[in-house]
């Protein structure tokens, strides 16, 4: 009996995402996975010391560290080399080598993790040496980004491909780095996942909505509401999100959930959350010389004078009039400024500057983000 009402209620929970889909789609909305992450699905890098051998005459020149590596490199391979009257390895015979070079030697891995076999892209960089130009990396350990775990988690080694940018120093190898260990990616911890927005969408009004829409989907599907007890009252007027900043929403996996959590997670992510309007915003790009004007964006009556043009925000006779009111009590939009401004062929710098100068005397109304 109880498999039948947990299935019935699986089946409900389904429906009521889907019915909230079809809802949200008609109004502006976005799904919630393409607004966050998972914590945890993050990318890793690793990273090691190694050898680039094969260079023209541009490795490193008299560079101990490089000797001393090579020696030992060579010493493990089975190769005869000298020691010292210490015991130690001489690097006298090696130490004017002209085509080894030591580099520095990274890898990232993807945010889905990494298994043992798995082929990687890795990126060598030179320490010391002119151009490692016909190079190839001997065999290197990367570990991970703690200094004090000594795990190896891949190897890396081959023929390098120098940067298109013409950088002689660094260079990369396509599938170079061989995975020896696994790096899951963990997306939950003790029934809980952690939604990590983007930083574009980071705000507290976004991350009250996704709590809100989740919590709302919640009561519908697990509460008394429903017909069926999946958990206390209490529980469940707690809700299954909450909000912990404007990056950060907690979420609790149902319990009918718990065995199969993947499920939950693509439900979840495909939720549609409405978004906050941002028809009152101005986003300057000055670099670029791009200016996007939201259609809420209005601006105080005022006169604009440039070079030999005069512009009023209001239209009064003899000047060239900024319209587009509902009554003689509304003020006019950005937007049409900015068209009047374009019709007389006034640069985009000299758009920005307006905008500057009206935003600081307190006649823009709306938000102005430079980028």
């Amino acid at each position: 009996m109880n498999t039948y009402f947990s299935s019935i209620t699986k089946s409900i929970l389904t429906v009521a995402f889907a019915m909230a889909a079809f809802q949200s789609t008609n109004a502006a909305s976005l799904k919630l996975g393409d607004m966050c992450r998972l914590k945890g699905q993050e990318t890793n890098s690793l990273q090691g010391l190694g050898l680039v051998v094969g260079l023209k005459g541009t490795g490193d020149s008299d560079a101990a560290p490089t000797a001393r590596a090579l020696s030992r490199m060579m010493q493990l391979m089975g190769g005869p080399m000298s020691v010292d009257s210490l015991g130690q390895l001489d690097v006298k015979d090696i130490g004017d080598a002209k085509n080894v070079a030591m580099v520095f030697v990274t890898a990232k891995l993807p945010a889905v993790g990494a298994q043992s076999g798995d082929l990687i892209d890795v990126t060598v960089n030179a320490i010391n040496a002119k151009s490692l130009e016909g190079g190839y990396l001997m065999m290197t350990p990367l570990l991970g980004p703690r200094a004090d775990n000594p795990t190896v988690y891949a190897i890396a080694q081959g023929a390098m491909r120098l940067s298109d940018d013409g950088n002689l120093t660094s260079a990369t190898i396509q599938g170079g780095g061989k995975m020896e260990a696994s790096v899951p990616a963990a997306f939950h911890d003790d029934g809980m996942i952690t939604l990590v927005l983007d930083r574009d969408f980071a705000s507290f009004d976004n991350t009250q909505r996704i709590e809100d829409e989740i919590n709302s989907l919640s009561a519908l599907t697990l509460g008394d509401s429903a017909g069926f007890q999946t958990q206390s009252t209490q529980d469940a007027s707690r809700g299954r999100a909450q909000a912990i900043d404007q990056l950060h929403v907690r979420v609790q996996i149902p319990s009918i959930y718990r065995d199969n959590p993947i499920k939950f997670i693509a439900l979840l992510l495909n939720l549609p959350i409405q978004l906050a309007s941002h028809s009152s915003r101005v986003v300057i790009n000055e670099r670029e010389g791009i200016v996007v004007i939201g259609k809420d964006v209005e601006v105080a009556p005022v006169l604009v004078t440039h070079r030999n043009l005069r512009i009023e925000a209001g239209g009064v006779a003899g000047f060239v009039g900024v319209h587009d009111k509902v009554n003689e009590h509304d003020n006019a939009k950005l937007k049409n400024l900015a068209d009047a401004l374009n019709a007389l062929d006034v640069p985009t710098s000299d758009l920005i500057a307006i905008i500057k100068t009206l935003k600081r005397k307190g006649d823009l109304f709306g938000e102005v983000v430079f980028e």
